[in-house]
């Protein structure tokens, strides 16, 4: 006897899209149990300017992966304080992949994350001043080797003084010259940023 094959999703996505469609529903929505009709959800508050707290309230409780992502593409879409905030919100949550996917999604928004990012690199915590370093290695920013240079220089951690210099020796310039020796006058007992630093300086000087 053949067996028939269910087709659950696309039942439920046909059901879910005939809700009413305004911006209330949808954040009602995020909620629903079903995945499905929390991706479409989160995919239709693209269009509604004042629905990243919601849209930041759900992703943190978030556990289904796909849903997430849709969350995180609308949250970059939209871009907004709130947004971005949640976002650097999630660099403090115990949860590796929702870090990892903050980071992503900050990546892709340099004007924004732009007026904070001094902000993030004085964090009290050492994990999120990590964090805003590995947002610099894709964050298209004119300003990038200057924020490094600044936490080359300032920060007491050798841990984020490591991350910083490792992207320098893939941005820096003649600029970060200065601040990559002191860096090892800085910390003379730590090999790796004496051995970064030096490789840093040795591609800036073959530039």
């Amino acid at each position: 006897m053949a067996f028939i094959k269910k087709q659950p999703e696309k039942v439920i996505e046909q059901c879910e899209r005939k809700r009413e469609r305004n911006c209330a529903s949808f954040e009602l929505q995020l909620s629903d149990p079903n995945p499905t009709a929390r991706r479409w959800a989160a995919r239709d508050l693209a269009d509604c300017l004042d629905s990243s707290a919601a849209l930041v309230a759900q992703l943190l409780r978030e556990q289904n992966s796909s849903v997430r992502e849709i969350i995180l593409t609308t949250l970059t879409k939209l871009g907004d304080e709130v947004a971005v905030a949640g976002l650097v919100n999630c660099l403090r949550s115990e949860d590796a992949a929702l870090r990892n996917e903050a980071i992503e999604a900050m990546k892709m928004l340099p004007d924004e994350v732009a007026p904070i990012m001094s902000q993030l690199l004085q964090d009290t915590d050492s994990d999120v001043r990590i964090f805003a370093v590995n947002v610099l290695e894709s964050l298209q920013h004119e300003q990038v080797e200057e924020w490094l240079n600044e936490v080359i220089e300032h920060d007491a951690h050798v841990n984020v003084c490591a991350t910083a210099v490792d992207l320098l020796g893939e941005v820096g310039t003649s600029y970060s010259w200065e601040a990559l020796e002191n860096l090892k006058a800085r910390f003379p007992d730590e090999p790796y940023i004496s051995f970064a630093s030096d490789l840093a300086l040795k591609r800036i000087r073959g530039s």
